[in-house]
């Protein structure tokens, strides 16, 4: 069986975790499947939203612990390739949205934290658990810290405790914690006010998401005024402004999904 599993429709890919059998473990091939995924997905011009999904009661339990040694190169290219796949979402020009339907563990919380918006059902239970295995949630602390209050990540880290989707998103983690009846008409609000947005434009506002918080004031201010001007002078802002004028959807647009599609 594939462990993932991919469709596309309306302009929006959607990639199944379905390694159902091991929980969604974030093992060598999995890994391996989404990167290459997410490169194919980043060169397709008419995918404009991606969304990450679940197949059975886990979303990801984290590292694949069976191919994990207790030294060598082994373990060390693990990391990596985790690091590897975190920094690809990051790095995507697509706005990718998660939509979550089973519990996050460990790794799988970096799942849930690198998207760019994260929604999940509210049965779903969250744990950064590894320090109950001796290990530390280093690799997704990259991406899962500058989401988080210091209070809020000090507990949570160090207790490795279960926590709730509700308390994850009232700390930032994730986005919403919604009744698992509702994930799928939410899902499709957000992605259609994503696809409302112009190409470009939302790729460089990820970047400045992630890069104008590490900048210096001065060089962000100066970094920023260069991509204001070079946006207001794209041929998506000429088109925008003329749709907004013309009081007509601007031509990115399309169609898209539409609740009961």
């Amino acid at each position: 069986m594939a462990l993932l599993e991919s469709s596309f429709e309306h302009g929006v890919m959607t990639v199944t975790l379905n390694d159902v059998e091991r929980r969604n473990a974030l093992s060598r091939a999995l890994i391996e499947e989404l990167i290459d995924l997410i490169d194919l997905i980043d060169a397709r011009g008419d995918v404009r939203v991606a969304v990450l999904t679940n197949r059975g009661s886990v979303f990801c339990a984290g590292a694949n612990l069976s191919e994990f040694s207790t030294k060598g190169s082994a373990t060390n290219n693990r990391t990596i390739e985790l690091s590897q796949l975190l920094m690809r979402f990051r790095e995507s020009p697509k706005p990718w949205v998660g939509r979550i339907d089973g519990h996050c563990m460990g790794g799988g919380v970096g799942l849930a934290a690198v998207m760019d918006i994260s929604i999940a059902s509210t049965a779903s239970k969250f744990a950064f658990s590894e320090v109950r295995l001796g290990v530390a949630p280093a690799v997704i602390s990259v991406v899962v810290l500058p989401k988080l209050r210091v209070a809020d990540a000090q507990m949570r880290m160090l207790r490795g405790d279960r926590f709730s989707a509700a308390q994850a998103a009232d700390m930032g983690l994730i986005n919403l914690a919604l009744e698992a009846s509702d994930l799928d008409a939410v899902l499709q609000e957000i992605v259609h006010d994503l696809i409302s947005g112009a190409p470009e434009a939302l790729a460089v506002t990820k970047q400045l998401m992630m890069r104008v918080p590490a900048m210096g004031t001065d060089d962000a201010f100066a970094w920023t005024a260069e991509i204001s001007a070079e946006r207001f002078a794209s041929d998506e802002a000429r088109e925008g402004m003329a749709a907004f004028f013309e009081k007509r959807p601007a031509r990115w647009v399309g169609r898209t999904p539409q609740a009961g599609d």
